[in-house]
């Protein structure tokens, strides 16, 4: 594939990745925090700072928890008000999914949350791969008016979920569908062909330690839940270019 042909997002998780991800040769982030829980929505000072130091587009995930997408009207206020947040603050997109009960696409809701978003580009989020019927919500999404939908296929990794990608890619009338979870340069090449997919989401993180000589090993901010105290997961230079020349072989 030609470069102009193909789009590569990076799963964001700090100014730090963003700025990273600009001089790799992305084409747009996804900003969040959060990432073990795939995703909650950054603060206002990162927003801010990556629309003012980072030459990307840039798209916020509104997310207010990890868990379900099936959210209490105080949670939906609190999207509400993070869409207005995130284009005041110059994002040109937002990543959403709000579920009900049984497995659809929430379409009040949505409908609400589409409104607020007038203008900006929706992404309709993997609330996508816990959908009852993907290829309902498929038309369902796309009659909302969202630009695209991320989605590993409903699968545990988009190279997994390959047969249904490919299906959605070729119903799709009016919505692009990007694969993502688990897409790095060893598989994205299989991916495209076998779908027919041309935009797609990836962390491409790497793990940078601590420069911390002084650490105290007794405590864990994690309380109960032990982490790693002393590493941090920050998107890799590397990977992203060579996601893009294993698209452009």
């Amino acid at each position: 594939m030609k470069r102009e042909d193909f789009k590569i997002e990076i799963c964001a998780n700090s100014l730090e990745s963003a700025l990273i991800a600009a001089r790799s040769g992305a084409d747009r982030i996804e900003l969040c925090a959060g990432m073990p829980e795939g995703g909650t929505t950054p603060s206002w000072g990162e927003m801010a700072c990556v629309h003012e130091m980072a030459a990307i587009r840039l798209h916020v995930i509104i997310r207010p928890r990890g868990g379900d997408f099936l959210y209490s009207p105080g949670e939906r206020k609190v999207m509400l008000r993070d869409i207005e947040v995130a284009r005041n603050l110059g994002a040109e997109g937002v990543v959403i999914g709000c579920l009900n009960a049984d497995g659809e696409v929430d379409v009040p809701v949505m409908k609400e949350m589409m409104r607020a978003a007038e203008g900006m580009s929706v992404t309709f989020h993997r609330a996508f791969d816990m959908c009852r019927n993907p290829l309902e919500a498929l038309y369902i999404i796309e009659e909302l008016g969202c630009e695209r939908i991320l989605t590993s296929g409903q699968a545990a990794s988009a190279e997994a979920g390959i047969p249904l990608l490919r299906q959605l890619v070729k119903q799709a009338r009016e919505v692009i569908i990007m694969p993502g979870c688990g897409v790095n340069a060893q598989n994205i090449g299989k991916i495209a062909e076998q779908t027919g997919a041309y935009e797609f989401h990836l962390s491409a993180r790497g793990t940078v330690l601590s420069e911390m000589r002084y650490r105290n090993s007794e405590v864990s901010m994690g309380g109960t839940v032990r982490i790693a105290e002393y590493e941090r997961e920050v998107t890799c230079e590397e990977k992203i270019r060579q996601v893009i020349l294993a698209l452009e072989a």
